[in-house]
């Protein structure tokens, strides 16, 4: 009886050598000062956002300034002002502390390490929403359909501009419908009838247990991998973008991203089935987990995989019938709108993205919107050429799915700071280690471009 070699995984053993060198004594005890004093940074910093978010206008979305004491978590009111410039020095010191922690991560202890990050979660929980206003947004949509009747498919939040939620919606999105998945929309019927500060805390609640379980899942896939575990969570679970913006926001992100992640991880251990299952239940989350399948399928080419890709295309092809049926009884064909309001959200772009910068702060529209064109196809192309690698098994496939989530943030028309997180994981789990340079690289752009946009009239330094 042969036995197969799981999708993915490796024969390494799970210590990381350093190629050719070994540091001596007095540097690896320098690089776990420098470890040590990344913790403390990130933690120090994190329990600076979260006792100063209610009173720092900053730190809040823009519908609860000033905050509601509902909604001002476990801290209250009482906390400083940081204004802007605390804010924008904050935010920075997190991000220069997250990249010295995770850089020296693999001198560290695992304890360290993981109560650094539990700590972290923790603290962003007890605060008040933080940044965005869509957690608000996940709400409105469940009302739309549980309480009102109506299909948030179809309709806005404006459909429900009488219901106390309404003003703290993002003026952005009042009239846009719903964008996530039928799974996602389903789940948060069951949350429609909270309060707004109950919501609140049950959706950052969610984002906290997807993201503790995301890190528990890297730990261990690393580990098959042949990788630094206490590395790769530190990657994933240290990131100030997760947590202030994907904890802080309560986005949905992470539950797609931990049922995208669990996939790889049983792929890893040679259940395809039920790792294709897990990919299309995170599509029917949030459509950008769609990225990851192609590639899994693609891994061991025409010759070899053969057993590995029919799993897959069986339990993936269960999972969207499923998931569709699931839809189209609760919804109707409401998701099938569901393509088109992407779309809309993405025409319309925003600054922080290539395309956005183009149009909206050079006031360059057309021009921003051939750059959108251009660097879709570009896009394309570039996950064509990765997927024939894969197929020919010139590229592992996780590898080849981290590069093309990364091309996709490059490329996108709307790049929001928690986007980053759909790279985290992947990058943590690459054998390519550039993709772990790379991935707090594009961390410390997005921090930085999202900090200078919050200078007053700091257009004047972005091109205007």
């Amino acid at each position: 009886m042969s036995v197969r070699t799981p999708l993915g995984a490796t024969t390494r053993s799970g210590n990381v050598e350093l190629a050719g060198r070994t540091l001596d004594s007095r540097g690896a005890s320098s690089s776990s000062r420098a470890g040590l004093l990344g913790l403390a940074g990130l933690l120090v910093t994190g329990f600076g956002v979260a006792i100063s978010a209610a009173q720092t206008d900053s730190l809040l979305p823009e519908s609860v300034r000033p905050v509601p004491s509902s909604l001002a978590g476990a801290f209250g009111t009482g906390g400083p002002d940081l204004h802007v410039v605390g804010a924008i020095g904050v935010l920075a010191l997190m991000f220069v502390s997250y990249a010295v922690a995770v850089r020296a991560a693999d001198r560290l202890s695992a304890r360290a390490v993981l109560m650094c990050i539990a700590a972290l979660h923790a603290l962003v929980l007890l605060g008040p929403p933080l940044l965005s206003t869509d957690i608000f947004s996940y709400q409105a949509y469940a009302r739309i359909g549980a309480v009102y009747g109506a299909n948030p498919y179809l309709d806005g939040p404006h459909a429900i501009a009488l219901d106390p939620l309404f003003p703290y919606i993002g003026a952005k999105w009042s009239y846009i419908p719903s964008a996530y998945g039928p799974v996602f929309t389903t789940l948060s019927y069951l949350l429609a009838p909270l309060s707004i500060a109950a919501s609140v805390l049950a959706y950052k609640s969610i984002a906290v247990v997807a993201s503790l379980a995301i890190v528990a899942l890297v730990w261990n896939a690393a580990r098959l991998r042949g990788l630094n575990s206490v590395k790769a969570a530190a990657l994933v679970g240290l990131n100030p973008l997760l947590v202030v913006y994907g904890i802080g926001g309560g986005h949905n992100d992470m539950l797609m991203l931990l049922a995208m992640v669990a996939g790889v991880y049983v792929m890893l251990g040679q259940r395809e089935r039920l790792g294709g299952g897990l990919m299309v239940l995170a599509l029917g989350i949030k459509l950008t987990a769609g990225l990851m399948l192609p590639f899994a399928i693609a891994a061991g080419g025409p010759r070899r995989g053969r057993e590995r890709r029919r799993n897959l295309v069986i339990s993936a092809g269960v999972g969207a019938a499923l998931v569709g049926a699931l839809g189209f009884a609760l919804f109707g064909t409401g998701p099938l709108h569901l393509l088109a309001t992407v779309h809309q959200t993405q025409s319309e772009g925003d600054w922080h993205s290539i395309p956005g910068f183009i149009s909206t702060r050079l006031g360059l529209s057309p021009v921003g919107h051939v750059a959108g064109y251009v660097l879709s196809v570009i896009f394309v192309g570039v996950c064509c050429w990765l997927l024939r690698r894969v197929w020919r098994g010139e590229l592992d496939w996780i590898n080849a799915a981290a590069w093309a989530t990364a091309a996709m943030l490059i490329t996108a028309s709307s790049l929001l700071p928690w986007y980053v997180v759909w790279l985290l994981p992947l990058a943590a789990l690459a054998t390519d280690r550039r993709l772990f340079t790379i991935a707090i690289v594009i961390t410390g752009v997005v921090q930085g471009i999202q900090l200078l946009g919050y200078i007053p009239h700091g257009s004047s330094l972005l091109g205007l």
